[in-house]
């Protein structure tokens, strides 16, 4: 638990109405009434953002403001209970210490002198971690051969639907698309990948299930060349970071891949569950020892108040985040933005 010793003793010293009238005809003709349907307003982007992270924020940035705002004295309690937050929001021990060091260095130089500027100091803090993994991918190669996205996760993050979502956004920006089903082991991961094809008319290159994983990615990066497709989108078996036989498999994916094209995969992106809370940190860890992360999609976050997993990644890993799911539908997996992602967990651009 981190001390600080010293308190600061400074102090800081349209109501809309509808009428509605009534016109009588002095004639007797007949009035048309015309009733009027008001449309329904759709959902701001930013609105609909703050609501997928609703419950992060909540737990988050509503706690920061429930227990700093107002406050014209920073205790030694206080500090505490904001340590036990930050911990309890998924922040992580590591992470939660290193913010507190940076407040209460402030502190100690009488930086910040009550509750709300150590409110704006520690969001401020929170979005520079954050902003060392704002990097939006890219999907343009020199030599405009297909761009290879590798995915990779543990079963139920959410890997496969992903895919599909991307592959879609993917489409809409006018790219050629394909997708390699490379997950063998479970026959329904590849017809899943078949229904997102067909729906949106995206090819798809499979096996029999059991057939070898690399051969199946290595047989699409050959057709996606010769048909000048501009993304190339390959599933993997799920698998548990602990299986070590099978992180071998995904090493002997990305070496056959480099026959054909040395820079290949040009992105190798873990798919998060978000609602796991730490265990993604750990996740994230041992895939990117195995395998070696150049990004990271952290899903769900819509259903938990863990969001604050994010800020435990990045400050320990340093992984893009690439986008994040917030919802069911494809428009609802966001490219990651920091400044949009901490400013909807503390109730900004309202």
């Amino acid at each position: 638990m981190i001390k600080w010793f010293k308190k600061s003793h400074n102090s800081t010293p349209a109501v809309s109405e509808r009428s509605q009238g009534e016109t009588d005809s002095l004639r007797q003709t007949p009035i048309e009434v015309t009733e009027q349907v008001q449309e329904p307003i759709k959902e701001g982007i930013f609105a609909r953002f703050r609501k997928g992270l609703s419950k992060t924020r909540h737990q988050l940035g509503d706690g920061i403001g429930r227990l700093l705002l107002g406050k014209k004295e920073i205790s030694q309690d206080l500090l505490d209970e904001l340590e036990t937050l930050l911990v309890s929001a998924d922040l992580g021990v590591e992470t939660t210490q290193a913010v507190l060091t940076q407040l209460t260095d402030s502190l100690a130089r009488k930086q910040l002198s009550d509750g709300n500027a150590v409110y704006e100091s520690l969001k401020s803090h929170l979005q520079s971690i954050l902003n060392q993994n704002n990097q939006p991918l890219t999907t343009e190669t020199a030599d405009h051969s297909p761009f290879v996205i590798l995915m990779v996760g543990v079963n139920g993050a959410g890997k496969t639907t992903t895919i599909g979502k991307l592959a879609k956004q993917f489409q809409q920006q006018g790219k050629k698309v394909m997708l390699a089903a490379g997950d063998t082991f479970r026959a329904a991961a590849v017809e899943q990948l078949h229904v997102w094809g067909e729906r949106n008319d995206i090819p798809v290159i499979a096996q029999h299930t059991g057939a070898d994983s690399a051969s199946v990615i290595f047989d699409a990066l050959q057709a996606a060349k010769a048909r000048k497709i501009d993304v190339l989108i390959a599933d993997t078996a799920g698998r548990l970071h602990t299986q070590g036989n099978l992180m071998d498999e995904l090493k002997k994916v990305k070496r056959v891949l480099q026959k054909l094209c040395p820079e290949a995969p040009h992105e190798t992106m873990l798919v998060l569950d978000a609602s796991i809370g730490q265990n993604a940190l750990v996740q994230a860890r041992q895939f990117n020892e195995a395998i070696g992360l150049t990004g990271i999609t952290m899903t769900k976050l819509d259903g938990t108040a863990k969001g604050g997993i994010l800020f435990a990644i990045a400050n320990e890993l340093g992984i893009p985040f690439r986008y994040i799911g917030i919802g069911e539908g494809i428009e609802d997996l966001r490219p990651f933005d920091a400044a949009q992602f901490v400013g909807a967990l503390f109730n900004d651009h309202i």
